[in-house]
C-alpha cells in the first residue's frame, strides 16, 4: 500500500511499526457547535482509510478525540448559561448522530480533554522538568527555540499571518511559542492541578492522549498514522509533533495524512461568509448515504467543491449500484469475484485512489448488466454480484440499503401512505377490469413523481429523479 506522507510530501510504501497492527489517531471536533461539511468530509476520508486497511487484513486501532474544553467553548458558555457538561454532551451527541447518518464507524477510542487532565498535566510537568517549557503570568508555554526540528513537519515559513494563529503574548520568549496550560482569570472555568488553576491549551491534549492510549513503548515512532484536515497541519500538528518529540524523545507519527479543504460553490467554507454548511442542514436535504458517496467521490487530498449539480451527478452514479442490486433480487451471495476485489483494492491501495476504484465498480456493473441481459436467469452470477456489492459496502460504506427503500428516499411517511392507498385502489380497479381508472391512478402517481412496476411480488414503486 502507498500513502502520501505530508511530512515528506511523497507517496511512501506503508509499513506498519509492528507486524500487521496499525494505530491511527485523527483529530476530532471541538464540541461547541454543530458539525459542518468539513467535519463530515474529514471523517469519511479517514473512515475510508480504516476500512481499506481492514480489508487488507490489518488490525486497526482507531482513536478520535473530543476537545470539550477550550477558549471557544468557554466563550459559548458565557452566552448560553449552560454548564460545560450540558453544552459538550449535547454537541458530542449531535456529532455522533451526524456521523452515524454518514455511516462513519465509531472510533475504538474516544478520549475527551476534560477526562484527560491528569495525563495532560503530567506531560506538561515533564516538559517543564526537561527545560522545554516555561511559566509566564498567564500560563505555561512551550519553548520552540529548544526544539531544533520545529517546523520540520509543515515546513512553514513564519510570517505575520502565521504568527497570528499562535497565541499572542509580548512576554513570550519567541512569538512561535504556544500555550500548554492557560491560567484562569477570576470566575473562569478551571481545573485544580499541581500548576495554578487553569485549563489545557489546545495542542497538548492530543499529544497526551496519544501517549496514554496508543503509543508504542519500544518503536521508532509512537503511532503509525496521524490524520486530520489540511488546516491542522500548522500550527496544531506542528506543535503536537514538537512537544511529543521533546517529551518522549520519539517522533509522534510515521505517516501524516491530511485531507483537503471544503468549498461551497467555489468559496472557502467560512462562518464569516455565511456558507458554513452544517451537516444537520445537509442531512435534512440529502440522504446520509448520498452525501457520503458524494463527499467520498474525489481524492482526499484535493480541495472539495460542494455544489448541487455535482451532488446530483454523484447520486446517479450511486443509483447504478442500487439498480443492479434491484435487478439481481437475491437475498444472499456466494463469494466476491476475485478479479474485481483485486482491482478494487489495488486502486484504493494507491493512496486511496477513489476515482480509479469507482471506475472499477462502474466496469463491474456494466459487465454484469450485459451478462444478465443475455442470461437473466444466471443465478450464480447474481450471487457473485450480491457479494461484490456487499464488499463495496464493507469498504466504501455505501450500497448496503434495501434497493426498494433506496429508491424511495425523500418520500415522507404521509406521502408513502397516500401512494400505498393509490396502489391499492389501482389493484382493485384492475381486478374489476376498470382499466381506465387504473390508468388514471398511474397518471396521478406519475404527477407525484412516482414510478410503479407490476411484478410477481406485487406492485413496486420508486421516486422518479430528474
Amino acid at each position: 500500500m502507498l500513502l502520501y506522507n505530508s511530512k515528506t510530501k511523497t507517496k511512501e510504501e506503508f509499513k506498519p511499526l509492528y507486524q500487521n497492527q496499525v494505530k491511527i489517531y485523527v483529530c476530532g471536533p471541538t464540541v461547541y457547535d454543530e458539525a459542518h461539511l468539513g467535519h463530515g468530509r474529514s471523517s469519511i476520508v479517514f473512515d475510508l482509510l480504516r476500512r481499506v486497511l481492514k480489508a487488507l487484513k490489518y488490525q486497526v486501532t482507531f482513536a478520535k478525540n473530543f476537545t470539550d474544553i477550550d477558549d471557544k467553548i468557554v466563550k459559548k458558555l458565557e452566552t448560553t448559561g449552560q454548564s460545560l457538561e450540558e453544552l459538550t454532551k449535547f454537541y458530542i451527541k449531535r456529532y455522533k448522530d451526524d456521523m452515524s447518518e454518514l455511516n462513519v464507524l465509531e472510533a475504538d477510542i474516544e478520549p475527551k480533554a476534560t477526562e484527560s487532565i491528569a495525563i495532560i498535566t503530567k506531560f506538561i510537568a515533564k516538559l517543564l522538568e526537561d527545560g522545554y517549557a516555561y511559566e509566564l503570568d498567564d500560563g505555561i508555554y512551550f519553548d520552540t527555540s529548544k526544539e531544533i526540528k520545529y517546523l520540520s513537519l509543515s515546513n512553514q515559513t513564519i510570517d505575520e499571518n502565521a504568527q497570528a494563529r499562535v497565541e499572542s503574548n509580548n512576554q513570550k520568549r519567541d512569538q512561535k511559542d504556544f500555550a500548554l496550560w492557560k491560567f484562569s482569570k477570576d470566575g473562569e472555568l478551571s481545573y485544580k492541578t499541581q500548576f495554578k488553576d487553569g485549563r489545557p491549551g489546545w495542542h497538548i491534549e492530543c499529544s497526551a492522549m496519544i501517549k496514554e492510549h496508543l503509543a508504542y513503548d519500544d518503536k521508532e515512532y509512537q503511532i503509525d498514522i496521524h490524520g486530520g484536515g489540511a488546516d491542522l497541519l500548522f500550527p496544531h500538528h506542528e506543535n503536537e509533533a514538537a512537544q511529543s518529540r521533546c517529551e518522549s524523545g520519539v517522533p509522534l507519527a510515521k505517516y501524516w495524512m491530511h485531507n483537503g479543504f471544503v468549498q461551497i460553490d467555489n468559496q472557502k467554507m467560512s462562518k464569516s461568509l455565511g456558507n458554513s454548511f452544517f451537516l444537520k442542514d445537509a442531512l435534512k436535504k440529502y440522504d446520509g448515504e448520498v452525501l457520503r458517496f458524494y463527499l467520498l467521490s474525489s481524492h482526499y487530498r484535493q480541495n472539495f467543491n460542494f455544489n448541487e449539480h455535482d451532488l446530483q451527478a454523484s447520486k446517479k452514479r450511486l443509483d447504478k449500484i442500487y439498480r443492479l442490486k434491484k435487478k439481481i433480487a437475491v437475498g444472499s451471495g456466494s463469494s466476491v469475484d476475485k478479479e474485481f476485489k483485486k482491482e478494487f483494492l489495488e486502486a484504493l491501495s494507491d493512496d486511496l485512489n477513489i476515482s480509479k476504484a469507482l471506475s472499477v465498480v462502474d466496469e463491474m456493473i456494466n459487465s454484469i448488466n450485459q451478462s444478465l441481459d443475455n442470461n437473466p436467469k444466471d443465478n450464480s452470477l447474481k450471487k457473485i454480484c450480491f457479494s461484490n456489492i456487499e464488499f463495496i459496502y464493507e469498504v466504501l460504506g455505501v450500497g448496503g440499503k434495501n434497493a426498494t427503500t433506496y429508491f424511495q428516499i425523500g418520500i415522507s411517511n404521509e406521502e408513502k401512505q397516500k401512494i400505498q392507498e393509490l396502489i391499492s385502489k389501482r389493484a382493485d380497479a384492475k381486478k374489476e377490469k376498470n382499466f381506465a381508472l387504473s390508468d388514471d391512478i398511474r397518471d396521478e402517481l406519475n404527477k407525484m413523481s412516482i414510478s410503479i412496476q407490476d411484478t410477481s411480488e406485487g406492485t413496486l414503486w420508486e421516486r422518479l429523479v430528474d
